[in-house]
């Protein structure tokens, strides 16, 4: 049995709790049973009816609790990024294990501090970076792994949203700096930047541009980016671009890119989240239905061509923390740690840097 202890309630506080839920009849047998002892929030009416809703023991107002509590074992932080930090490192030294949703911190040093702090208790570490695990993608690392693709040139990579889209759109957290740490670019960039991370390998150079279109919502300055456009390097040879908006009018959450290698290229869309397009070479691409058998993921669900959706791909994240923890393996390749989701944000740091030198910056990654 492990206890969860869970900091937030909203968005991601409940595709987590489903998911832990599903976790009990889907992966059969799962790799230990859970036990959803507490979740925490600020306000104390909204973290009550969401521990009713999702499952859990009892309410809480302080985080500090959760840390203190001998039931909880495995602490999963999905608050604002401002929340992200202080917490998680107390938890992991309280000797739990501990997931967080990404970005992993506000920027970069904040986030190395994170993956120092809590590298050195030795406790297992998973930042959410959840599209690693839809089988479409797990299959495109298959792919570019066996070597199909020959020699990697090009990644393309894109996220696309709209909800700011309209000037009268109320202010939130995810505008503010001081909570957020920046806007389209860690809240949705970071994921473009873990998948060509993943599939394609480490960003070495960025030359890029940030943008915000309204500077005010609500009577309240917005003090990060609406959008932002990069050219990037890859340290092994690779060139590629990554873009993420929230200004997308049409595009709800459209997360979408496009592999070129010598000998043949992959594209994958997460509005099309079952299916992968493959082009051997100048053939021309076709769709590969991700659902068979023997497919990434597919012992969990139903038989070939009956599609999954994008809550799944929590269910398949935390059965492979849970599985990390009862059978001592690692987090990685696979899981992204905390190193990854420090390096994905130096990646967003050195974006905003050229942005404000006009010229090309390296990414410098620091050790632990």
């Amino acid at each position: 049995m492990i206890g969860v202890g869970m900091l937030g309630y909203g968005f991601m506080g409940r595709a987590h709790s489903d998911a832990l839920h599903r976790l009990a009849y889907t992966a059969w047998p799962p790799p230990a049973d859970t036990q959803l002892v507490a979740i925490c929030g600020r306000d104390r009416a909204a973290v009550q009816e969401a521990a009713a809703r999702y499952g859990y023991g009892r309410a809480v107002t302080d985080w500090r609790e959760l840390v203190e509590d001998p039931q909880v074992q495995l602490f999963d932080n999905v608050g604002p990024n401002s929340l992200h930090a202080e917490p998680t490192i107390a938890a992991a030294q309280a000797g739990k294990h501990v997931i967080c949703e990404k970005p992993l911190a506000r920027d970069a040093a904040e986030s190395h501090e994170v993956w120092r702090a809590v590298e050195a208790t030795g406790v297992k570490h998973l930042c959410a970076f959840n599209y690693r695990f839809v089988p479409a993608v797990r299959l495109a690392r298959q792919i570019i792994e066996s070597g199909e693709l020959g020699e990697i040139h090009h990644f393309r990579g894109r996220y696309l949203q709209e909800w700011l889209l309209d000037p009268a759109a109320p202010p939130t957290w995810r505008l503010d700096r001081d909570q957020a740490g920046s806007g389209a670019l860690g809240d949705l960039g970071a994921h473009v930047i873990d998948q060509a991370r993943y599939l394609v390998g480490e960003i070495s150079a960025v030359s890029a541009r940030l943008r915000t279109f309204v500077g005010e919502r609500g009577g309240t300055p917005v003090t990060v980016d609406d959008a932002f456009e990069a050219v990037v390097e890859f340290s092994g040879g690779a060139v590629g671009t990554l873009e993420a908006t929230r200004f997308a009018g049409g595009r709800k959450n459209q997360l979408t890119w496009e592999i070129n290698g010598s000998r043949g290229s992959l594209a994958f869309d997460l509005l099309r989240l079952n299916e992968l397009l493959v082009s051997t070479g100048t053939a021309g691409f076709t769709t590969r239905l991700v659902t068979e058998p023997d497919d990434p993921f597919w012992s969990f669900w139903w038989p070939a061509g009956h599609v999954i959706g994008w809550d799944q791909t929590f269910v398949h994240e935390l059965h492979h923390m849970l599985e990390a923890i009862v059978e001592d393996r690692p987090i990685g390749p696979h899981g992204a740690t905390f190193e990854d989701g420090y390096r994905a944000a130096e990646v967003c740091d050195a974006i905003v840097r050229s942005h404000e030198s006009g010229s090309r910056e390296v990414v410098d990654y620091r050790q632990p």
